[in-house]
């Protein structure tokens, strides 16, 4: 989805992303893979009772709790007074909406299993929940995520929003199913390295997207900085003195040579 918006919103919508951005999705698409890859699998869950134990642990209610602070705190405080000049606003309150549509859609495939199994699973009430909350959910992403779209530039939003939520869900995984129980040196390393190339990757994409970079212009990008001016250390210093503190131009200048 990442490479395919910045694609197809460079040829549809005339939107640029130059060679640092280019760049920068591919470091966030080979951090998140990483992360993927290091990740310890879900622990199997096969009921709705079991569903409802693992969410009603502590750790997950403290977890959930502060995602619900943290979204109320973006909606209603900084997106009123960032949300049109900062692209990370609109995308965090998607990406922190997405660990409980994620969670959401988990639980109901668990619940459809049990239907077609037979098992009374719409007089469960962990049902009802998880669906009201898959639609609101659902619901205030598209809102958040369209409002970005129509101020930001495309090839910008999804690659940002991918790291987001993609960091998100699996942190929420590992939270729910007490993953990280299971997780040895190496996967350890790996997902904090993985986490350190997304960053990375989203730096570029962020910090450079102004700058007209290409593999084209890339020399003369180069071969234009400015270079550093150079302090002679001479016994002979030829010293500018100015009679005025604001000279005109066609006035003469007077210099005082020093042996």
């Amino acid at each position: 989805s990442v490479l395919c918006s910045a694609i197809l919103s460079s040829y549809l919508l005339g939107e640029r992303l130059n060679l640092l951005g280019k760049l920068g999705c591919l470091l966030s698409l080979v951090g998140s893979t990483v992360m993927v890859i290091h990740a310890p699998e879900d622990e199997e869950v096969t009921t709705l009772e079991e569903m409802t134990s693992k969410l009603k642990e502590p750790g997950f209610l403290a977890y959930a709790a502060i995602l619900l602070a943290l979204c109320f705190l973006l909606i209603f405080y900084l997106a009123p007074r960032y949300g049109q000049s900062n692209i990370l606003v609109y995308l965090t309150i998607c990406s922190v909406i997405g660990a409980f549509s994620v969670s959401s859609v988990k639980g109901l495939g668990i619940a459809i299993k049990g239907f077609f199994a037979g098992q009374p699973v719409l007089q469960h009430p962990l049902t009802w929940i998880l669906v009201i909350t898959l639609v609101a959910s659902i619901t205030t992403q598209i809102n958040y995520l369209n409002k970005s779209l129509d101020i930001f530039n495309t090839s910008l939003v999804f690659p940002i929003y991918y790291v987001l939520f993609t960091t998100i869900v699996i942190t929420t995984s590992i939270i729910l199913f007490k993953e990280w129980v299971t997780m040895t040196v190496v996967d350890i390393i790996g997902t904090v390295c993985g986490f350190l190339t997304i960053i990375l990757g989203v730096f570029l994409l962020h910090a450079f997207k102004d700058m007209d970079v290409s593999l084209g212009n890339l020399p003369q990008v180069l071969q234009n900085e400015q270079p550093a001016p150079v302090t002679r250390d001479d016994k002979n210093i030829l010293i500018e003195v100015d009679n005025s503190s604001i000279a005109p131009e066609d006035k003469p200048k007077v210099f005082v040579l020093y042996t």
